[in-house]
């Protein structure tokens, strides 16, 4: 059991859209991220996830709708939810997201952008 501090772990990576693991809960994963720009529209047929918007604003988009979360908030994305996560105007994002182990990067979809392993920090 040690403390994690969050500031300090976002400054040990710069790549964009490529998770990296600091907690196991159970079968969950603890995970940050930082994002910019746009990712792929993508589903995960058996997982939810959470995204808690530690630096920035990111916007999810759905199919039908955007939803904005700032700083200090979260979303959950329901399990079978087509979604795309954007950030605006160049502006990198720094999130927390919590999911099962078995949650695939992209989901539904394999591209550029697709990790298939997270490294622990």
């Amino acid at each position: 059991m040690k403390t994690i501090n969050l500031q300090k772990k976002f400054t040990s990576f710069s790549k964009h859209w490529h998770p990296h693991q600091i907690a196991v809960v159970d079968d969950m994963q603890v995970l940050l991220s930082k994002l910019k720009d746009e990712f792929v529209w993508h589903k995960h047929e058996e997982e939810d996830e959470l995204f808690f918007v530690q630096k920035g604003t990111l916007e999810m988009h759905f199919r039908n709708k955007v939803e904005i979360i700032n700083e200090g908030e979260l979303i959950v994305v329901p399990k079978g939810v087509e979604h795309c996560p954007k950030t605006k105007n160049g502006e990198e994002v720094h999130v927390l997201l919590f999911e099962k182990i078995s949650t695939s990067h992209t989901g539904n979809v394999v591209n550029e952008k697709t990790v298939a392993d997270y490294p622990k920090i």
